[in-house]
């Protein structure tokens, strides 16, 4: 028996102020908000998937119209056609892929970042774990599609597969926001109560604790990274000898270097703290720098970018794993660092906190010791730097 069609009248549709979806038959929806506001819907099964096809305002379709408009979609639908690509143009929706609809949505959001290495991360997690979505219409991404990102990474990595899960969460409910997806869609990213049910039970996420090396076995960890000829070796050499974050020294630029003072200054707006960071470099990696440079005076860019573009802390967790060392963190051998100098040497607490760049509470001392202990903590940097190139290494 077929089902009726034709369902709707103009008068009813005037009268319709109800918040819902009424329908006409055929496929053809009329969508009411709770605003008010009237349009058309199409629903109709493509490629396997139900999908809501928004055909426009009922002020600029009447209801003749979007009948004509549901009749073509169903015949194409009918000859195996997708019904989007083949109503008239001009009342065609455009297919939203979630690779360019997450290139617009870190575009119109990442000002408000602080950090850029945050937004570079953002695109390279989603570039290196996410490609199977990227080419997809995000109205049409269901729980398989993250399901299939998701589980090769979910137990292996459970930080990284975290952070991406999140991040597709949110550039769907974005779309969503956009009207790209259904109003009436569940986001297939949601963890709680959804995603939970289905994965594994991950290993607790180590949030604000970063596995260090201890500092008696980083002498032959250093020999053994000075060995590779990566440009994220030399990156992850010079975040060690500085001791700084892996951010900061990712986003290390040229201009920040003062080869005649041995200084690098490190801007406020790159730091976490907020606040401008002066360290002073030893002459390992004095040397490491001159190397990079070459015979180029005044180099110019991101030190340790890629044709242009900077690194993703990914880099130096993924040459950590083929060392063997996926044990530890880059972000912990700050800690090392902090350990060493606790253990192995005289300088005062304070002095190794202000290597660190960790915030001091008081600001009154916390630019003094910005100011006046840089040539106090010169040769602590130098004492690192020569502990870990120790010519006695274990064999």
């Amino acid at each position: 028996m077929a089902r009726p069609q034709n369902i709707l009248t103009v008068r009813k549709i005037a009268a319709t102020k109800k918040a819902g979806r009424y329908g006409d038959g055929g496929g053809l929806y009329l969508r009411v908000t709770e605003s008010g506001s009237q349009s058309w819907s199409f629903m109709a099964a493509v490629n396997g998937k139900r999908v809501e096809i928004g055909l426009g305002s009922t002020k600029a379709l009447p209801l003749a119209t979007a009948r004509s408009i549901a009749g073509n979609m169903r015949e194409a639908i009918a000859i195996g056609s997708d019904p989007r690509l083949v109503i008239a143009p001009k009342l065609a929706p455009e297919i939203v892929t979630f690779g360019k609809f997450a290139e617009e949505y870190i575009s119109s959001v990442e000002s408000g970042w602080k950090n850029p290495t945050h937004r570079q991360q953002w695109r390279n997690s989603l570039r290196d774990h996410a490609k199977l979505l990227m080419d997809k219409p995000v109205a049409d991404i269901n729980t398989d599609d993250v399901l299939a990102v998701l589980k090769p990474i979910w137990m292996r990595i459970p930080e990284t597969a975290d952070r991406v899960r999140g991040r597709i969460e949110r550039i769907l409910a974005a779309g969503k926001a956009r009207g790209i997806r259904s109003a009436d869609a569940a986001n297939p990213a949601q963890l709680r109560g959804h995603l939970d049910i289905l994965l594994p039970r991950q290993p607790k996420l180590s949030r604000g604790h970063h596995a260090a090396l201890p500092y008696k076995d980083a002498p032959t960890f250093f020999a053994e990274l000075t060995g590779r000829v990566a440009l994220t070796a030399r990156c992850l050499e010079f975040t060690i000898l500085t001791a700084a974050r892996s951010g900061e020294a990712l986003g290390a630029d040229w201009s920040e270097i003062d080869f005649a003072a041995q200084l690098w200054r490190v801007p406020a707006e790159r730091m976490k703290a907020g606040v401008a960071h002066i360290v002073p470099l030893s002459t390992t990696a004095i040397d490491l720098l001159n190397k990079m440079r070459g015979d180029e005076e005044k180099p110019t860019g991101r030190i340790f970018a890629v044709s242009g573009a900077q690194r993703s802390n990914m880099a130096m967790a993924m040459l950590l794993r083929r060392m063997k060392y996926s044990n530890i963190t880059t972000h912990g051998f700050r800690s090392t660092f902090r350990d060493w100098a606790g253990d192995c040497t005289e300088y005062p607490k304070d002095l190794i906190e202000t290597a660190l760049a960790h915030t001091i509470q008081n600001q009154a001392e916390a630019a003094y010791r910005r100011e006046k202990a840089i040539e106090r903590r010169r040769p602590l940097m130098q004492a690192w730097a020569n502990f870990l190139t120790a010519s006695n290494v274990a064999k």
